[in-house]
């Protein structure tokens, strides 16, 4: 795919001629449209954190959260990642997922009006 131009190639192999598609999802991610992937793996992060949240609810210390949140949701936003080029707008998404997350897994709401860097800084600080 060059820009908005699809490319057309006849791949034969054994006598068959494979078929050419634009999207494919290999285990994880979709090969091809970064942007897809992005979007799947932004909410499957969200599903994650919500089964968290509505299982441990305030049942589970913090620490112990957090631990599950570096474990499993990170994992899953991360998986695949290493081929993506992301621009500003894409970055500030999944910035906005995390600090989401974040702010619930540590017991903090807007209404707070804590800043995104204090934050972050409990986390390290909790590790």
């Amino acid at each position: 795919m060059w820009g908005n131009h699809i490319q057309t190639v006849k791949i034969e192999l054994n006598d068959n001629i494979l078929e050419q598609v634009t999207d494919f999802k290999y285990p994880g991610y979709h090969i091809s449209e970064y942007k897809n992937d992005l979007e799947d793996k932004l909410q499957t992060y969200n599903k994650i954190n919500g089964a968290i949240k509505r299982q441990f609810g305030k049942q589970m210390n913090k620490e112990t959260k957090l631990r599950i949140h570096n474990i499993t949701t990170k994992a899953a936003l991360k998986f695949g990642s290493e081929a993506w080029v992301l621009k500003k707008r894409e970055e500030q998404c999944l910035e906005v997922a995390q600090m989401k997350s974040l702010r619930h897994l540590l017991g903090i709401t807007k209404l707070d009006k804590e800043k995104n860097q204090s934050i972050r800084k409990k986390r390290e600080q909790r590790k």
